[in-house]
C-alpha cells in the first residue's frame, strides 16, 4: 500500500515565467521556486550573519493540501487574455509559438482573516501538452478519489429571510463556485413559511443527493433540520414523538449558506458568516457532527433545538418583539430594554439528570475548536450510554437517584447546545459548550436586582467568567425537565392566563410589582428563535444526531505554521 507522503508526480514547471519544481503527493501539492544562487538554509545558525541582509520572499515555498483544492483546468485560448500574470503568459504562448494547452491551472483554498476563506488560483505552465495532461488527470484523479466531497446537493433558498438577499447572494457568490467544483445541484426557492420542512419531510427523494444545503438565517436552518431529522426517524421505525427513542443520526450532512438576520449557528460552527467560506466549506466536504435536543411535552414532540432554550428574559425578548416585526431588527434592541426595565421573574421547578464521567466544565477556559478532542472523547462515551439506555427500562434510570431538583424564582433558564457566539456577542452566552460532546449547558438565572441582571448580560461581550456570580447557576446535563408553579398541565396555563385578561387594565399600571399579585405567573420558550406553545417541557440531548459542512472554528496560529511547510 502507498504511503500518503510518497511523490506521485514531478516535475519542474513555471509560474509567471519563474522556474519552479513542483511535486504532488497524496496529501500535497507543493511548487517551490529554483533560485541560480547556492542553496538558502532557512535554519541557519544565528551566529553564521550573511554579508547582505536577504528579504524573505514569500513566494519561494508554497504548498496547499489535496483536500483543499477545488479544481484544475486545462487553459484555453479563450481564457488566456483573462490571467492576472500581466500578460505573462501570453507573452509565453507567442514566444514559444505551442499548443495553449500547454498550462493548466489550479484553484484552491486561501485562508484570509478572521477565519474568512477564499478562492485563490496558481497557473502552471508545462514544456509539452503530454506533461500538462498528465498533471491534470493526476489531480482530478485525487480529487475524485475524496469520497467526502459532494456531487449532487439539494439546495433551499429563502428570499425573503434577512435583507431579502438570499438569492443574489447564491446567484452571484455560491453557484459559480459549484459550477467550477463540479457540483451539480436542484435548487427549491421557498414559497411560503415550514416550505423546505415539508418538502423533505414527503416529497424529497434524498437518496439522489450527497447533502441539503439552506440560503437563509437560523430559521431557514431550523426548517431543514426539523424535515430531515423528522423524515430520518419515520425510515427507520422510529417514534418521534416518544421522548425516550434515542433517534437516528441523519446520513445527509447541511450546509449553511448564511443571509439572514441572525446567523448563529453558521458562526459557532465556523467562525464567521461569510457565503463564500461557506460553500469552500462545502466543495471540500467537511463534515462536524452537532448534537440536536429534543423538545417534548407529555409523550408529544414540540420542537427540535440545536442552539438555545430559554425561558424567561429570552422568552420574553422574543415574544415582545414578533408583535414589532415592523421594526425589523432593531425590534431585539427594543424589546431587550423593554424587559430589562420591566424585570420579569418566574417560579418554577427544574429537575437535570448531569452528564456524568465526562471531560470539561461549563466554566473551562478551553474552547471547542476544529478536531476537538472534548467532543470526540465525550460523544463516544454517550454513544455506549446511549445503547446501555435503549437495553434498560426508563423507569430504571430515573429510580436510580441521578436526577437532581432545583426549585426557586427565576429570571432565565438558559440551555445552551453551543456558545451561542454571534458577532454582536463573540464569547457567546456559554462560551465552553461544545458542539458534538452529547451535552447542553443548562444556565439558571435566579432573581436578582436589575443591576445584578445587567452585571450578567455584559459579561455576555466581555472576557470575564460568565458564571461567577452568586445568583447563577451552570449545569452540564444530558437532560432537564421543567415545571413552573402551580402548572400541572397546560389547562391550568389556559385558565390562568384567562384570570390574568380580567387585570389586564390593573397589569399595566402594576406589574412590575408582585406584591400586588399582578405579575405574569408563566414565560414562554424561545427555542432557536422560535416561540413554543407549551412551558411544561422535557429535552433530552441526542449526541452527534446531524452532521455540517464544516469543520468546528480553526485555531489560526495552527494554520499560520502550516501555511510554509517546506520551511519546517
Amino acid at each position: 500500500m502507498e504511503r500518503p507522503g510518497r511523490l506521485l508526480l514531478q516535475s519542474e514547471l513555471r509560474v509567471r515565467n519563474a522556474a519552479y519544481d513542483v511535486s504532488l503527493s497524496r496529501s500535497l501539492l507543493i511548487w517551490k521556486r529554483r533560485t541560480s544562487s547556492p542553496v538558502y538554509h532557512p535554519f541557519r545558525p544565528r551566529f553564521c550573519v550573511p554579508l547582505f541582509r536577504r528579504r524573505p520572499d514569500p513566494g519561494v515555498c508554497h504548498s496547499v493540501p489535496v483536500s483543499e483544492i477545488i479544481s484544475v483546468r486545462e487553459e484555453e485560448e479563450e481564457n488566456g487574455s483573462r490571467q492576472r500574470d500581466d500578460g505573462s503568459w501570453k507573452k509565453i504562448r507567442e514566444r514559444e509559438g505551442k499548443d495553449c494547452r500547454q498550462a493548466f491551472t489550479v484553484l484552491y483554498v486561501e485562508r484570509c482573516r478572521q477565519h474568512r476563506w477564499r478562492c485563490a488560483e496558481v497557473t502552471f505552465t508545462c514544456s509539452d501538452e503530454a506533461v500538462c495532461q498528465h498533471w491534470v488527470s493526476s489531480i482530478r484523479e485525487q480529487l475524485a478519489s475524496n469520497t467526502s466531497r459532494p456531487k449532487h446537493l439539494l439546495v433551499y433558498i429563502n428570499p425573503y429571510g434577512g435583507k431579502r438577499q438570499g438569492k443574489r447572494i447564491y446567484e452571484q457568490k455560491v453557484a459559480p463556485l459549484f459550477t467550477q467544483a463540479g457540483i451539480s445541484t436542484s435548487v427549491i426557492v421557498t414559497e411560503y413559511a415550514n416550505h423546505a420542512r415539508d418538502h423533505l419531510k414527503m416529497e424529497a427523494e434524498l437518496k439522489k443527493f450527497d447533502g441539503v444545503v439552506c440560503v437563509g438565517g437560523d430559521g431557514m436552518f431550523s426548517e431543514i433540520i426539523h424535515g430531515l431529522i423528522w423524515r430520518t426517524q419515520i425510515d427507520c421505525g422510529v417514534d418521534p414523538n416518544s421522548p425516550e427513542e434515542a433517534l437516528s443520526p441523519c446520513s445527509l450532512r447541511i450546509g449553511i449558506i448564511p443571509a439572514g438576520s441572525t446567523d448563529c449557528i453558521c458562526f459557532a460552527s465556523v467562525g464567521t458568516n461569510d457565503p463564500v467560506t461557506s460553500a469552500l466549506h462545502i466543495i471540500v466536504g467537511d463534515s462536524q457532527p452537532l448534537d440536536v435536543c429534543s423538545v417534548h411535552h407529555n409523550n408529544m414532540f414540540l420542537r427540535y433545538s440545536v442552539s438555545l432554550l430559554g425561558y424567561g428574559f429570552y422568552g420574553d425578548v422574543l415574544s415582545d418583539s414578533e408583535r414589532k416585526r415592523w421594526m425589523g431588527p432593531a425590534r431585539y434592541d427594543f424589546s431587550g430594554l423593554k424587559m430589562f426595565l420591566t424585570h420579569h421573574y418566574y417560579e418554577g421547578t427544574v429537575s437535570y439528570l448531569p452528564a456524568k464521567g465526562i471531560i470539561g466544565t461549563p466554566r473551562d477556559a478551553t474552547r471547542c475548536r476544529s478536531g476537538c478532542v472534548i467532543c470526540q472523547h465525550n460523544g463516544q462515551l454517550n454513544s455506549e450510554r446511549s445503547e446501555k439506555y435503549e437495553m434498560d427500562e426508563a423507569s430504571d434510570s430515573e429510580s436510580s437517584g441521578e436526577w437532581r431538583t432545583i426549585r426557586g424564582k427565576f429570571l432565565a433558564i438558559n440551555a445552551a447546545s453551543m456558545s451561542c457566539a454571534c458577532p454582536r456577542s463573540p464569547k457567546g452566552l456559554s462560551p465552553a459548550a461544545h458542539l458534538a460532546d452529547g451535552t447542553t449547558d443548562l444556565i439558571l438565572v435566579r432573581k436578582c436586582s436589575r443591576f445584578n441582571f445587567l452585571r450578567h448580560l455584559l459579561r455576555h461581550t466581555s472576557k470575564d467568567d460568565q458564571f461567577d456570580l452568586t445568583f447563577i447557576e451552570v449545569h452540564r446535563v444530558r437532560r432537564f425537565r421543567f415545571m413552573p408553579r402551580h402548572c400541572q398541565s397546560d389547562s391550568d396555563l389556559e385558565l390562568d392566563l384567562h384570570e390574568n385578561s380580567k387585570r389586564q387594565i390593573f397589569s399595566q399600571i402594576c406589574k412590575d410589582h408582585p406584591a400586588c399579585g399582578c405579575a405574569p405567573a408563566y414565560s414562554s420558550w424561545n427555542c432557536d428563535g422560535e416561540i413554543l406553545t407549551h412551558t411544561g417541557i422535557d429535552v433530552r440531548v441526542h449526541g452527534q444526531l446531524i452532521k455540517l459542512f464544516a469543520r468546528g472554528i480553526e485555531e489560526l496560529p495552527v494554520f499560520e505554521d502550516l501555511s510554509n511547510p517546506c520551511a519546517i
